[in-house]
């Protein structure tokens, strides 16, 4: 493995008892193909079904059975590797990787070993305080997921569903370049958004479509690499960000009392707050891998790979660039709505042909304030983009107000409806007459005496002017149109 030459980060070090530490993170995360079939069977792979619903021969490894392997997944391994930028390896190697569980029929797993399908690659992960990092790619290998334990139907027995039993999965091996709990939850965040985009992995955690195993260790600063803990199957950001500040702050507890770490696997319990030691690390002699004889090597033509990789999707982090130069966002804006899928193909409906910077904002801050607060997205909004664009199209011509528009938005949400019909029915265009806008400064300036003498001494309180005309024009005055009569009356 790579040598890591990354600075330590003051800001990132954990501070201990006898001094500051560095946390290393490495992820190993097993995201679901995206496909109908199973990897080596016919067997459907839908969420949910009876127990043992889901289940071939081959998956149950009933005698004779043979795998065979299935061309989509390895079709979505390798639009995966593209989308990471990753070398794509023409041959590689299905191994049995050899243990016993209950849920685990055949007594292996097939997966890849020594080559894989997928090498060495990278992902740009943008950070909240607008730093960007890049992670290192390892690996990605095909493997077939094991079934599943169920210890909770009955007080004496446990029971066994293979419906997941051969279900493929990519895993997808980070070099150890992560250093906060942060920046891992931000690692995992932009890869699933990756996934997305390319459709090999819909990425939903609470399904377990997208779990991780995160190895952490920690070490003083500028010093080797520690011995590292895994964390195994950890299904949401939140808990992997848990997980990692609970592990860290374990395993510098235990140097600073004079200890050692013992390279184990763990499990983290978000209820206690801890990870607690679930079996001690196995090595890859442990496994005893060997090639699968009932496999012959994968060989893929490079002009497949060529094929995939010319109907591969814009990816977030070109769309996160084009957005910025074609519609002039912030790289802020930008990195929000490409973010998922369907928010950025939403935003650039609503800003075709029209003022993006203005869509970007209408849409952040309204829409999606909207939307979250009723645990909904772009896909279920009840606001279409048409009616969206209709609504910007309206405060760009200066029939309505930025803050009737506010009003009108909301109106559409709960009632839907044409924006300019609204407008018109309702009598919200805003006042353009001077004549009128006129007429109510003078009844507020009559009215006021004391204040017109503070604002000519202080002009900033134009601002309780501005508010008493918007209030007595019920927010239709034309704001523009408003400030410049105010001046004017009041001499500043």
């Amino acid at each position: 493995m790579t040598v890591h030459t990354r600075p330590a980060d003051a800001k990132k070090l954990i501070h201990g008892a006898t001094g500051d530490w560095e946390v290393v993170i490495g992820m190993e995360v097993h995201a679901q193909v995206a496909s109908n079939a199973k990897l080596f069977s016919g067997a459907a792979t839908a969420f949910g079904g009876e127990p043992n619903d889901h289940v071939s021969l081959v998956d149950a490894a009933m005698p004779g059975m043979l795998p065979v392997i299935n061309k989509e997944c390895v079709a979505q391994a390798v639009r995966t590797g593209l989308g990471l930028k990753a070398q794509i390896n023409l041959h590689s190697v299905f191994d049995r990787k050899n243990y016993f569980y209950p849920d685990l029929p055949q007594g292996y797993q097939i997966s890849q070993f020594k080559y894989p399908i997928v090498g060495e690659g990278a992902v740009i992960v943008d950070l909240p305080d607008g730093e960007s990092i890049t992670v290192g790619i390892e690996r990605l290998h095909l493997e077939q997921d094991a079934g599943k334990s169920i210890h909770d139907l009955s007080p004496t027995q446990s029971f066994v569903d293979l419906n997941r039993s051969g279900v493929a999965l990519m895993e997808i091996v980070s070099r150890p370049d992560l250093r906060c709990s942060e920046e891992a939850k931000a690692y995992v965040t932009k890869l699933r958004t990756i996934l997305r985009y390319l459709g090999t992995c819909d990425g939903d955690m609470e399904k377990g479509n997208l779990r991780a195993d995160v190895n952490v260790s920690v070490r003083r600063p500028g010093e080797g690499l520690g011995t590292r803990c895994e964390i195994k199957n950890v299904n949401s950001i939140r808990f992997i960000g848990q997980a990692i500040e609970v592990e860290a702050r374990r395993q510098i507890e235990i140097l600073e009392d004079g200890g050692s770490i013992d390279q184990e696997t763990r499990l983290f319990d978000p209820n206690k707050g801890e990870t607690r030691s679930m079996r001690s690390k196995e090595e890859a002699h442990d496994y005893r891998y060997f090639p699968d004889p009932d496999l012959l090597p994968l060989d893929i033509k490079a002009d497949f790979v060529e094929g995939l990789k010319e109907h591969l999707p814009e990816l977030p982090d070109e769309k996160k660039a084009r957005f910025i130069s074609e519609y002039g966002l912030s790289p802020y804006d930008a990195g929000v709505l490409v973010a998922e899928r369907d928010t950025a193909d939403f935003f650039e409906k609503v800003a075709k042909g029209r003022d993006g910077k203005a869509a970007a904002n209408f849409i952040i801050n309204e829409l999606f304030g909207r939307l979250n607060k009723d645990g909904k997205d772009v896909t279920t909004s009840p606001v279409s983009p048409e009616q969206l664009g209709a609504i910007l199209d309206l405060i760009s011509e200066k029939t309505i107000s930025s803050k009737i528009a506010k009003d009108l938005f909301e109106i559409i949400y709960t009632e839907g409806g044409d924006p300019k019909v609204v407008v018109e029915e309702r009598g919200m265009k805003q006042v353009t007459d001077t004549g009128a806008i006129e007429k109510v400064v003078d009844e507020i300036i009559a009215k006021n005496p004391d204040k017109v003498a503070q604002v000519q001494a202080k002009p900033t309180m134009l601002g309780w002017f501005v508010g008493q005309a918007m209030k007595a024009s019920g927010g239709k005055a034309n704001p523009q149109a408003l400030n410049e009569i105010l001046k004017a009356k009041l001499g500043i």
